[in-house]
C-alpha cells in the first residue's frame, strides 16, 4: 500500500481550489482550466504534496475572450463548429461555449494560456477531448481549412458519402495538427526557459464511443506524434450505458460496453512506450440518477477495466467535489441526498486499491483464446447515411445532462455493425478485444498475440493498402481471419486508394477485393459453394457474406458468427478444444481476483470463488470463505493467503485511506492514514497477534474486529479534519515508557 507518488499510478481532475473534503490522496492531481485563478489553484494543490498537472479542453472551454476578439482585436466566432442549418454546436449555453474548429490562431491562444501553467510549475499538460462533431463542417473557418487541405472548393458534407468521409478525415487532421504544434512548442518553451521536460497527454473517449456518438477525433494518429506522451481513456457510466443491440434486443449493457471500450484503449498503446490511464467516474454527467444507480454502474466499469491487465494506471475520479459534496435524487423520490457513507467508503477502498494493480502475475482462468475484432479510425468518418442527407442526431448542445441525445436513425446510432461482431463472442465468455487496424502497419508484430481476427469493411475503411499485406502474412503464418461483409456499404464508392487506379493499374469495387487478392482469393468464386471456411497456408480464412449489422438483430445472427469462428478455430487447432464458451470472465492480478458474471449468456448459474478473500467492494472489507456471483454481478477480491506477507508480518490488505509509514513495533504497529476530511474509513491489515486496543492520534479509541481464521484486523475510524491521522494498534498491554 505504500508507494512513491512519482509513479503516478492514480490521479484525479478538479477545477475547484484545494479543499480537504475532496482531497483523495492520490499520486497526482490535474488542475482543470486555464482561467485567471489557475496559478493560485496550482499553488494550493502543490502545497498539499501532490504532483500537479494541468488539464484543459482543447475543443471547448470558456474561451469567450478569444471569441470576442479581446485577445488579438479580431473576433473569432466564425471558428465555432457549425451544423448544416448554420447553428453553432455548443458544449454549454451559459456562457455560450461552442465546440471549436482547431485553427492555427486558436492553437496560439491556447499556447499563451498554457505558458502560464508551465510558469506555475506543472509537470504535465492534458489536452482534453479533441472533438469535431460529424454534423459539423459548415463554418467559414472549416471551409477555409478545406480549401487549404484539398486545394479545391469546399463541398457540403451532407451531399455525398465522399464529401462526408473527406470532411471527417480533415477534422481528424486539424486536431492532429493542433496537438502536434501545441505540444512541441510548449515542450520547447519549458525546456529552454526552465530546463524542464514537460509531458503531454490526451484524455479522450474510446474510438468505439466516438464512433457511436458521431464524433471525430485523432485517436491512433496521435501515436505518431513524438510530443504526445500518452492518453487517459475517458470511459465511464455515461459512455458505457449508451444502448446497443444484441440478439435483437436494444438496451444498456454497461459492463459489456465498458469491457470493449477499455480493451480498445489498451490495444491503442500496446507495443508502444505511451502511458495510458483508465478513468472511472463514481457518478456521471447526468445528475438525474440515484446513488444506487451510480454505484451499480461504477462497479461494472471498474471491473471491466481491471479485466485488461495491460494497464495499471488510473484516473480514479473526475470532479471529486461533485461526488463528495454534491446531492442527487433519493431512491424514494423524497428529494436529493448526499453520498451515502457506505458508498463513500467503498469508493475510497477501490481508489486506493487501484494504486496496487501493477503485478507480474496476471492469469486468466484457462488458456485465453485471443480473438480480435478489427476497428479503424475511419469508422468515425462514415457516420451518416449519405442517401438520406445529414440528420442532426447525436447533438451535444449543452442542454442534455447525458451530453448525447439518441434521436432519429437508431440503427445508425446503435453502431450495430461493430457490436454485431463483438457482442456474440463477448456474451459467451470468449476473450475478445477490439484491435486498432491502423496500428497493423505501424508495428510489425502487432497481430502476433491474436489467433483469430474478425474484420469487416462495411463500417470502416483501411487507410492504406499495405495493411492488407500485413494481414495476409499473418494468415499465412497461422492466423484465422473471418471476413464479414456483403459490399453493400455506400462508402465503398468514395474516392480512395482502392478505386483511383493509382499504383495498381486497376480499380477495386471495395477494399475487400484488394484484401482477397493479397490472400490469393481473386474473387468469391475461389470459395466453393457452401464452403465458408478454408485453409490458407498455415492459417484459416472464412467469409461470412452478411452485413455485420444483421448479426445484431437476432439470435440466429449471433449464432452464425459464433459458429463461423468456432469452425475456424477447429480447423486451425484440429480438435476445437480451444473454443470454451463460458458465462463469466475471471482473472487474477497478483493477490486480486477480478470477476464478472454475464447476463444473456449460456448459463444462469452462479460463479463460485473459494476464500478466504476480502471483498474490496464491501465498505466493511468483509472476510468471506466463499463468494457466489450471479449473472450481472461483479467482484474485486483480495486472496488472503496469496497476499500474506512473511510470518509475523504486518501489511495492508485494503484501506479507504492512503496508508503511509506503516511501522511495526514490539507491542503492535502504527501508520499514518490520509484521506478526505470527515469521511468514515476502514482498513483490514494482516496482524500476527490479536490486538488489545487501537487508537487514533494517540487519544481517541478506534473500533476494531479480529478475524482469528485469517489473522487480520479490521479498523474503523474517521479521517481527521486535517486529512491526516495516526492510527496505532496494540497487541499487548503498553509497558511504562513505551513509545506511543
Amino acid at each position: 500500500m505504500q508507494r512513491d507518488r512519482s509513479q503516478e499510478r492514480t490521479g484525479f481532475q478538479e477545477s475547484a481550489p484545494y479543499h480537504p473534503d475532496y482531497d483523495l490522496q492520490t499520486d497526482f492531481v490535474m488542475v482543470y482550466g486555464i482561467d485567471d485563478t489557475m496559478p493560485e489553484r496550482i499553488r494550493q494543490w502543490k502545497e498539499q504534496g501532490y504532483i500537479v498537472h494541468l488539464m484543459t479542453g482543447v475543443a471547448w472551454g470558456d474561451y469567450n475572450r478569444y471569441l470576442d476578439g479581446e485577445v488579438d482585436g479580431e473576433p473569432h466566432w466564425d471558428e465555432a463548429q457549425t451544423d448544416r442549418s448554420g447553428k453553432m454546436i455548443l458544449h454549454g449555453t451559459k456562457p455560450v461555449i461552442p465546440y471549436m474548429v482547431p485553427t492555427i490562431s486558436f492553437g496560439r491562444y491556447l499556447a499563451e494560456r498554457i505558458c502560464i501553467a508551465v510558469d506555475a510549475g506543472v509537470e504535465a499538460i492534458h489536452l482534453e477531448e479533441p472533438e469535431f462533431w460529424v454534423n459539423g463542417g459548415y463554418s467559414e473557418a472549416f471551409k477555409r481549412e478545406w480549401q487549404l487541405y484539398y486545394k479545391e472548393p469546399w463541398i457540403p458534407p451532407h451531399t455525398s458519402a465522399d464529401a462526408q468521409f473527406r470532411a471527417s478525415k480533415l477534422k481528424a487532421f486539424l486536431y492532429t495538427r493542433m496537438l502536434d504544434r501545441l505540444c512541441g512548442e510548449m515542450k520547447e518553451y519549458a525546456l529552454k526557459r526552465y530546463g524542464r521536460m514537460l509531458r503531454f497527454y490526451v484524455p479522450t473517449h474510446s474510438l468505439i464511443n466516438y464512433t457511436q456518438w458521431r464524433i471525430v477525433s485523432p485517436q491512433s494518429r496521435l501515436i505518431e506524434l513524438p510530443a504526445v506522451d500518452g492518453y487517459i481513456a475517458q470511459i465511464w457510466t455515461g459512455t458505457s450505458r449508451t444502448p446497443n443491440v444484441y440478439e435483437g434486443v436494444r438496451k444498456e449493457r454497461t459492463f459489456e460496453t465498458a469491457y470493449l471500450e477499455y480493451g480498445m484503449m489498451q490495444e491503442l498503446v500496446r507495443g508502444t512506450d505511451r502511458r495510458m490511464w483508465f478513468l472511472h467516474d463514481p457518478i456521471e454527467d447526468n445528475p438525474n440518477h440515484t446513488w444506487a444507480d451510480y454505484k451499480q454502474n461504477y462497479l461494472k466499469t471498474v471491473t471491466a477495466s481491471l479485466l485488461h491487465p495491460g494497464i495499471s494506471h488510473y484516473e480514479v475520479a473526475p470532479w471529486p467535489r461533485r461526488i463528495f459534496k454534491g446531492t442527487y435524487p433519493a431512491e424514494d423520490g423524497s428529494g436529493k441526498e448526499s453520498i451515502p457513507p457506505t458508498y463513500a467508503t467503498t469508493l475510497l477502498n477501490v481508489m486506493h486499491t487501484l494504486g496496487n494493480m501493477a503485478h507480474e502475475v496476471n492469469e486468466s482462468e484457462g488458456e485465453p483464446l485471443q480473438v480480435g475484432v478489427l476497428i479503424a479510425d475511419s469508422a468515425m468518418f462514415q457516420r451518416m447515411r449519405p442517401e438520406e442527407g445529414a440528420p442532426d442526431a447525436g447533438k451535444y448542445d449543452g442542454t442534455d445532462p447525458d451530453g448525447f441525445q439518441q434521436e432519429g436513425d437508431t440503427e445508425l446510432l446503435d453502431f450495430s455493425p461493430f457490436y454485431g461482431l463483438a457482442l456474440p463472442l463477448l456474451k459467451h465468455g470468449i476473450p475478445v478485444r477490439p484491435v486498432q487496424l491502423d496500428n497493423v502497419r505501424r508495428y510489425p508484430e502487432y497481430l502476433a498475440p491474436y489467433r483469430v481476427l474478425v474484420l469487416s469493411y462495411e463500417f470502416m475503411k483501411p487507410e492504406y493498402p499495405d495493411i492488407h499485406h500485413a494481414i495476409a502474412q499473418w494468415v499465412q503464418e497461422g492466423g484465422a481471419l473471418i471476413y464479414v461483409g456483403d459490399d453493400s456499404d455506400p462508402y465503398h464508392r468514395i474516392r480512395h486508394w482502392w478505386n483511383d487506379g493509382g499504383d495498381y493499374g486497376r480499380t477495386y469495387g471495395s477494399p475487400r477485393e484488394h484484401l482477397f487478392e493479397q490472400l490469393g482469393l481473386v474473387d468469391s468464386g475461389q470459395l466453393e459453394s457452401g464452403e465458408d471456411i478454408r485453409q490458407l497456408g498455415r492459417g484459416v480464412f472464412g467469409w461470412l457474406q452478411e452485413n455485420p449489422s444483421s448479426l445484431a438483430r437476432s439470435k440466429s445472427g449471433a449464432d452464425m458468427l459464433r459458429q463461423t469462428v468456432q469452425k475456424a478455430i477447429t480447423l486451425l487447432s484440429g480438435d476445437g478444444s480451444d473454443w470454451k464458451p463460458k458465462h463469466y470472465y475471471k482473472i487474477r492480478r497478483g493477490p486480486y481476483w477480478v470477476a464478472a458474471v454475464l447476463e444473456e449468456s449460456i448459463s444462469s448459474d452462479p460463479l463460485v470463488i473459494r476464500g478466504p478473500v476480502v471483498d474490496v467492494f464491501d465498505p466493511q472489507l468483509g472476510v468471506l470463505t466463499e463468494v457466489r456471483l450471479n449473472p450481472g454481478q461483479q467482484a474485486l477480491l483480495y486472496d488472503v493467503e496469496a497476499g500474506r506477507p512473511s510470518e509475523d508480518g504486518v501489511a495492508v490488505i485494503s484501506a479507504s485511506s492512503r496508508v503511509e509509514d506503516l511501522t511495526r513495533m514490539s507491542s503492535g504497529f502504527r501508520f499514518i492514514a490520509r484521506g478526505p476530511a470527515n469521511l468514515k474509513a476502514t482498513a483490514r491489515i494482516y496482524c500476527p497477534v490479536k490486538p488489545v486496543s487501537a487508537t487514533q492520534d494517540r487519544t481517541a479509541s478506534v473500533a476494531w474486529e479480529w478475524d482469528s481464521a485469517t489473522r487480520t484486523v479490521l479498523l474503523r475510524y474517521e479521517h481527521g479534519k486535517g486529512n491526516r491521522s495516526e492510527i496505532q494498534v496494540n497487541w499487548e498491554a503498553q509497558e511504562q515508557g513505551t513509545s506511543q
